[in-house]
């Protein structure tokens, strides 16, 4: 598993997002990008994560930062839930996982006593020079979204 840190050069995303088309890293180069990953569509705190990272869309592009959300969800699945709740960010669907190795959030889990791979909520900003500038891990939805939003503005 990769362990990123900040300072890294972010690695590459090239992955198709609901509605089918291509997005990569490389398309937002000169600006920084927040990329966010959650565990599944449709589910209480990824559904709040998505709205929040909607409804301050403005302030995200006033501080001349784009907004990515992965999961390992299908593009037509992700078409459903930004249908259902009228998100307005891209949502990259990375089924094979592999960008979720090369950014080290496809890890252990414990529910219930059970143990199983999956998504640790996490969000990386990765500055205009393509270079991760901050990182959460564990993220707790509440919150966050305006902390993530501090930090692009103070970029």
């Amino acid at each position: 598993m990769t362990e990123l840190s900040i300072g890294d050069i972010a690695p590459a995303i090239s992955l198709p997002r609901d509605g089918g088309e291509i997005v990569s890293l490389s398309d937002y180069s000169g600006q920084n990008v927040v990329v966010y990953f959650y565990p599944r569509d449709d589910t209480s705190g990824c559904t709040k994560e998505a709205q929040g990272f909607t409804d301050l869309g403005a302030e995200f592009a006033a501080a001349k930062t784009a907004v990515l959300g992965i999961s390992k969800d299908s593009v037509k699945k992700h078409d459903k839930f930004r249908d259902k709740y009228e998100l307005g960010i891209p949502l990259l669907s990375d089924e094979d996982g592999d960008v979720c190795e090369r950014y080290g959030v496809w890890v252990e889990k414990k529910m219930y006593g059970k143990t199983y791979m999956g998504i640790e909520r996490a969000t990386f900003l990765i500055g205009a020079d393509g270079k991760i500038a901050r990182i959460w891990r564990k993220v707790k939805v509440a919150g966050h979204v305006e902390e993530v939003l501090g930090a692009a503005q103070d970029l």
